[in-house]
């Protein structure tokens, strides 16, 4: 007949560790992800840009008076700026 082996009982009591008893768990390496320094500059001029351009639409400064186009480019610049943001780490 086969000898079984059996695994030894674990600790227990006021002696054993935290780490042992599974209360604490390990700390595992995280990879720490950093944008580049240009992206929150693209993201700042974005939001400005799209909001000068709907601005001065709305004031009737740019060449053709009111237009739905200038709303558009404004508004694209916008999103553009929150899709970088999301996108910043």
């Amino acid at each position: 007949m086969a000898k079984r082996i059996e695994s030894p009982k674990p600790k227990q009591g006021q002696y054993l560790s935290p780490t042992d008893s599974g209360r604490i768990t390990k700390k595992r390496v995280v990879e720490s992800k950093q944008s580049s320094a240009h992206l929150g500059v693209a993201i700042l001029e974005l939001f400005a840009f799209g909001l000068f351009v709907i601005a001065l639409n709305y004031l009737q400064v740019l060449p053709g008076s009111t237009s739905p186009w200038y709303l558009l480019v404004g508004l694209g610049s916008l999103f553009g700026g929150f899709y970088l943001a999301t996108k910043y780490q």
